[in-house]
């Protein structure tokens, strides 16, 4: 009943974290240089028809008015329009969502298989080889900046040998998207037995899944040694030890349990920041998602696009830190509501 009342409650605080999100939203799509209807529209267009679209759409307004009319279209679940697609924003998210959660979720499923073994087997081994390699490769990931990790995985796999497939996209340019299911290409490919598409949405997945794997693996990995440390550390630990138990039943029975928690806790950050979109992954890989979708909302000055995918992040990011609490609750008893 507690676990449910405090559910409840965290739910009803996202109602306040959205309002202030949108206000930010609102306000700094307001300061960012020109306006929409000056990008979208022909240049030979008069400065009478530019001003009268601006009228139309409301630009013209107090800014306090233009939020009030915001906030009771948002009320309605109306998101307006984005000036670049021309159709409404909450289609294009729901268009663009699939996208990323299939490469974001792929990635982090690579990222954590990877990390959290490293940092473990470092943390046990601390200070010999294996420690040195994690550590190498822990850092590598950190330093190496993502974009140039996707430039040379394109020039070396796509370029020089020929094994990948060009970034155009989520599927072969010659093939059509499968039957809509969940909007997960692989997914609705391998339930309707579309195994040609399957496999052409599978391979061009691999390096922009390793691209944004690796670097996502690199801060798990990083936490995983350093709470395994802290764990091993432990008075409990050494009494453990001298009590002859064997060192595989302290390792993963008793020490990784309780160093699992901030490994939990980075890979809640990790997933909620790649969901929000990994931009340059994104237009490196003519990936359709949402940083391509609000990389394209910025440079055009798309108002109603960036704020329909910030309050869209920001719920991400809400929702995904209460099924961290929930989870925390769950793994250590000593945790109060």
């Amino acid at each position: 009943m507690r676990l449910l009342r405090y559910t409840i409650r965290r739910i009803l605080l996202l109602v306040p974290v959205l309002l202030a999100a949108v206000f930010i939203a609102f306000f700094l799509t307001r300061i960012l240089p020109g306006n929409p209807i000056d990008r979208v529209v022909p240049p030979y267009i008069s400065q009478e028809r530019r001003d009268e679209m601006k009228r139309q759409a409301g630009l013209d307004k107090p800014f306090y008015v233009q939020f009030a009319v915001y906030l009771a279209d948002l009320a309605r679940g109306d998101m307006g329009v984005s000036y670049t697609t021309a159709q409404e924003v909450s289609k294009d998210l729901r268009e663009r969502f699939p996208a990323t959660f299939e490469l974001v979720t792929i990635a982090m499923i690579l990222a954590i298989g990877l990390g959290i073994p490293i940092g473990v087997i470092s943390a046990i081994s601390r200070d010999r080889w294996p420690d040195h390699v994690g550590r190498v490769i822990s850092v590598l990931g950190v330093s190496m900046p993502i974009f140039w990790l996707a430039l040379v995985l394109l020039y070396v796999f796509f370029f020089r040998l020929e094994w990948a497939p060009p970034p155009l996209g989520r599927i072969s340019a010659i093939l059509s998207a499968p039957k809509f299911i969940t909007g997960l290409y692989t997914i609705d490919a391998f339930l309707t037995g579309n195994w040609k598409v399957f496999k052409s949405a599978a391979t061009t997945l691999i390096l922009p899944v390793i691209t944004l794997g690796f670097t996502a693996m690199a801060p798990i990995a990083r936490m995983a040694r350093s709470s395994m440390i802290e764990a091993l550390e432990s008075e409990y630990i050494r009494t453990a030890l001298c009590m002859g138990l064997p060192k595989r039943v302290i390792y993963f029975q008793h020490a990784f349990k309780n160093a699992l928690l901030p490994i939990i806790t980075i890979i809640a950050a990790v997933y909620g920041y790649a969901l929000g979109g990994e931009v340059l992954v994104e237009y490196i890989f003519a990936w359709p998602g949402l940083g391509l979708y609000v990389f394209n909302a910025i440079l055009a000055s798309d108002f109603p696009a960036i704020q329909g995918f910030i309050i869209l992040v920001t719920a991400i990011y809400v929702l995904i830190y209460l099924i961290l609490d929930l989870v925390t609750v769950m793994l250590d008893p000593r945790v109060e509501f």
